[in-house]
């Protein structure tokens, strides 16, 4: 899979007790995540990477060691999804950037977005996430060199 390129589709099957669980880890008493018709708290896409088959993440080339998970936001285009509803998830890189680091060294980011799409293939959400690759760190001078 190349950037801007979606990666392979996987199903994500939203369950109402993991939705009580994800908003019991939140500390949520909302009655809104409680029951047959919950919706998911505003976060809980997060969670769809777990279900996510080999190869169908975005792979940014990033050593897993220097990985920093920046920015995420979601973007909901209509009611939030309910207890016992299917979706689609498709993950690809849509930017690719490199900055200075503030201790040296050069920093990669990427932004990759998940869609999450509905049996019908209507886009019900997506997750955009900037992920940070840490600048190397420096190599110390060995006896020899010094």
């Amino acid at each position: 899979m190349t950037d801007s390129e979606a990666g392979p589709s996987y199903e994500v099957l939203i369950e109402r007790g993991k939705i009580r669980e994800f908003a019991q880890a939140m500390q949520s008493e909302s009655p809104a995540y409680e029951g047959g018709a919950a919706i998911v708290p505003p976060t809980f896409l997060t969670t769809a990477a777990r279900w996510a088959p080999p190869r169908a993440r975005a792979d940014t080339g990033f050593e897993r060691a220097r990985l920093l998970h920046g920015e995420q936001e979601f973007v909901f285009h209509g009611p939030p999804p309910r207890a016992g509803q299917r979706l689609w998830a498709s993950e690809r890189i849509v930017d690719r950037s490199e900055k200075s680091g503030r201790r040296g060294g050069l920093m990669r980011l990427a932004v990759v977005v998940t869609e999450f799409r509905d049996d019908e293939g209507t886009l019900v959400a997506e997750a955009r996430s900037t992920l940070i690759e840490r600048a190397k760190a420096a190599e110390k001078p060995t006896e020899e060199s010094s």
